[in-house]
């Protein structure tokens, strides 16, 4: 299968901190051959860059616009552009990243450190449900048993997509399958715990208020007010809350707090916070209002590039794992 290319300087997007930092959990990557597998948007996805390209392949799709069998050159042009829009908004190429990661480097001297490493990180436009769900199994979780847990809502009770390779591709669920009575038990069985009855019970919850039109007036509202009805949801939590405010309803500013947040902000901008054994409800509001005063009002994400930076596994790389893409060898 051959590769269709996106314009995108490299500079611009980083595949590496982008989808292996927390964000999503459908993202594999083979370092062989340095490409990307995963899904969204009903769609399997293989992605690799090479120069001043975004390669993409799409190797399955439950996409109504793609389930004809393209005849013609002319619909073969019209299905990539629908892609094309897909991967845009994904990754927010209609932001100029190097505009605000100057921006953000002036205010910051950390972060004028971090951002020559961690170029290029985009904060993915998630579709809510997936992203809400997801981070339910990220409580008390690390990042491998997270990606499972995931993969058994799509194997369960998403809809197939593609067989590829031997593997079989799922899209994330409606919220309307996980609502059903019968899938806390069953979700308990597969060893989802307590994680189980927040998942039926929000998507309940979800459904009774109108499903992804419940979605679209949270994106409408200020952030602080669609976090308080993202905490309405059983089990939904300020960080959770926070993490879908961010990641998949447009409110940028929003900055989910954890212990690892905590530890950045106490040793680098918050002395009088160092030595806490828990992050209160009060220093969480400081650490989040701490970071929107210096960042302004896409702090989530500038934030974001820092913890990159502080993740283990991105210091332990070495040049095999480097986040500069590979330049093509001219023949």
């Amino acid at each position: 299968m051959s590769w269709n290319k996106l314009l995108c300087n490299h500079r611009e997007l980083q595949l590496l901190g982008t989808l292996s930092g927390g964000q999503s959990f459908r993202w594999i990557h083979n370092k062989e051959n340095d490409e990307w597998t995963g899904i969204f948007s009903k769609t399997v996805w293989k992605l690799k860059q090479e120069n001043d390209y975004l390669l993409y392949q799409v190797i399955g799709s439950l996409l109504t616009t793609t389930q004809t069998i393209i005849k013609n050159k002319k619909q073969k042009n019209t299905a990539n552009r629908i892609f094309e829009s897909l991967l845009e908004q994904y990754f927010r190429l209609d932001f100029n990243l190097s505009k605000y990661y100057e921006q953000w480097s002036e205010k910051d001297g950390l972060f004028k450190s971090a951002c020559e490493q961690f170029y290029g990180i985009r904060m993915l436009s998630q579709e809510p449900v997936e992203n809400l769900f997801s981070f339910i199994c990220s409580q008390n979780n690390h990042i491998s048993r997270i990606s499972s847990m995931v993969e058994k809502l799509c194997s369960q009770y998403g809809d197939e997509i593609c067989k590829h390779d031997g593997v079989t591709y799922y899209a994330f669920p409606e919220v309307e399958q996980l609502a059903q009575p019968e899938v806390e038990p069953k979700l308990r069985k597969l060893g989802f715990g307590y994680r189980a009855k927040f998942i039926q019970k929000s998507a309940t919850q979800i459904v009774e208020w109108g499903g992804n039109e419940w979605f679209k007036s949270l994106q409408d509202m200020k952030y602080k007010d669609a976090k308080q009805e993202l905490m309405k949801l059983h089990g939904i939590g300020p960080k959770v809350a926070d993490c879908i405010c961010l990641m998949s309803l447009n409110h940028l500013e929003a900055l989910p707090v954890d212990t690892h947040v905590y530890q950045i902000a106490a040793q680098n901008y918050l002395p009088h916070l160092r030595g806490k054994k828990n992050v209160t409800e009060k220093m969480y509001a400081e650490i989040g209002d701490h970071f929107r005063n210096l960042y302004g009002d896409m702090a989530g994400w500038a934030h974001t590039v820092l913890f990159c930076a502080d993740l283990k596994k991105f210091q332990k790389s070495d040049e095999s794992n480097s986040v500069v893409p590979k330049k093509k060898r001219k023949k």
